[in-house]
C-alpha cells in the first residue's frame, strides 16, 4: 500500500454560517491510497465543533505513515478495523482511509459501489439544498439564486419563524429545518407547531447533543418528525436515539467511514429509525461516498459541491436534487489536485 495525503482550504460560494457560528472557507484533507497500481480516493473536513483540524490528521499519518502503508489489504472491513485501533482518537481520518479503501476495492470489482452494496440508484433520494443562516433579505436571495425542489435551512436566531415565513412564501419546494442544537426545549416546543403549519418537513438537531431528558419530552410532543445530528455520532448512538428522535442523520466524517455508516444504516431501521446522509461541506470526492449509500436512506443532504465556489475533484453531479452516477467503479471520482508523499 502506498499513501499520498494533500490539504486543501475551499472556498464558499457565500459565508456559511449556522448556529454555532461562520465560516468563509472548508478546510479539507484528501488522501489517496495506491495498492497494486490502483488508486483509491479519500475525504475529511476540518470541523471545529468536533476539535479535529487539518493539521492534526496530517500529524497522525506522518507518525502512523509505515503501519498504515504496510497493511496487506484485501477488503475494507479488516482495513477499517486496523485503522479503527491505530487511530482510536482520529475518526476523521480514519474515514478518509476506509474512504479509500473502498474506492480501491471497488475498481478491484469492477464495479460502482452502489452495486456491491445492491443499492438501487433509482431510489436515491432527492438531496436538499442548504441556506445558511444570514439576513433575511440575503437568505431569500440564496433560495432565489439555486432553484432546488428541498431546501434545509440552518436557524438558531431570535427570529426563526421570520426567515421560515420569508422564505415559504418565495417557494413551494420542502423545507427542513435545522437547529444545530441551538434550542432549548421551550423554544422548541413553541416553534416546533408554528413550523408544521408553514408546512416544514423535519427539524434537525433541535436541542443541545447531550440534552436527553429534554428531547425525550420533545420527542412525545412533536408534531414534526426529529432527526438527531450531534447526538448520533458514533455506532453506539445510533442506540440511544430510539425514544429521543424519528431518526438519525449518519455523517460519514464523524462516524469514521463507510464501514461504520453500513452497520448504522440497517441498526437504525431495526429501532425504527429514519435514516438521513448528512454532509460536511465536502468536495466531490467525499460527496461521491454519500452518493453511492444514497440507495439506501430516506433523506440526503448531499450539497457540499454546490455550496463551494472550488472542488478538488469530478464525478458527481447535480439535475434539480437528482445524483447523476457515472457508472464507473470505485467512487467515480477523478482528483485534480497534488499530494504530500
Amino acid at each position: 500500500m502506498k499513501l499520498e495525503y494533500y490539504p486543501h482550504h475551499l472556498k464558499f460560494r457565500h459565508p456559511f454560517t449556522i448556529s454555532k457560528g461562520t465560516k468563509t472557507h472548508q478546510p479539507t484533507l484528501i488522501v489517496m491510497l495506491e495498492h497494486f497500481g490502483i488508486r483509491g480516493y479519500g475525504e475529511a473536513p476540518a470541523i471545529t465543533y468536533y476539535d479535529i483540524t487539518v493539521e492534526k490528521m496530517m500529524e497522525d499519518l506522518q507518525a502512523k505513515h509505515t503501519q498504515i502503508e504496510r497493511f496487506a489489504f484485501t477488503e475494507p472491513d479488516r482495513y477499517w478495523h486496523f485503522l479503527h485501533h491505530l487511530l482510536p482518537k482520529n475518526p476523521f481520518l480514519v474515514c478518509a482511509l476506509d474512504m479509500a479503501a473502498w474506492d480501491i476495492f471497488g475498481k478491484m470489482s469492477r464495479k460502482p459501489l452502489y452495486r456491491l452494496w445492491k443499492g438501487d440508484i433509482t431510489k436515491s433520494p432527492l438531496t436538499d439544498y442548504t441556506i445558511g443562516i444570514d439576513t433575511i433579505e440575503k437568505m431569500t436571495d440564496k433560495l432565489k439564486e439555486r432553484p432546488w425542489p428541498i431546501y434545509k435551512i440552518k436557524v438558531g436566531t431570535a427570529d426563526d419563524i421570520g426567515i421560515v415565513k420569508a422564505l415559504r412564501s418565495q417557494t413551494d419546494a420542502v423545507l427542513r429545518v435545522d437547529a444545530n442544537a441551538g434550542w432549548d426545549l421551550e423554544t422548541a416546543l413553541q416553534l416546533i407547531p408554528q413550523l408544521k403549519e408553514l408546512g416544514v418537513e423535519l427539524v434537525e438537531q433541535p436541542l443541545a447533543k447531550n440534552n436527553w431528558e429534554g428531547m425525550k419530552v420533545l420527542f412525545e410532543q412533536s408534531t414534526l418528525p426529529l432527526i438527531a445530528d450531534e447526538s448520533c455520532v458514533a455506532e453506539a448512538d445510533v442506540a440511544k436515539c430510539e425514544g429521543h428522535f424519528h431518526g438519525v442523520n449518519i455523517k460519514l466524517t464523524k462516524c469514521s467511514g463507510i464501514t461504520p455508516a453500513l452497520r448504522m444504516i440497517p441498526d437504525a431501521r431495526k429501532r425504527n429509525l429514519k435514516v438521513m446522509l448528512g454532509c460536511m461541506n465536502e468536495s466531490s470526492v467525499g460527496s461521491a461516498a454519500m452518493a453511492h449509500l444514497a440507495p439506501l436512506v430516506d433523506y440526503l443532504d448531499m450539497d457540499g459541491p454546490l455550496l463551494l465556489e472550488e472542488d478538488v475533484a469530478t464525478g458527481v453531479d447535480y439535475d434539480n436534487g437528482k445524483i447523476i452516477y457515472n457508472g464507473l467503479p470505485g467512487l467515480g471520482v477523478d482528483y485534480k489536485g497534488s499530494f504530500i508523499k
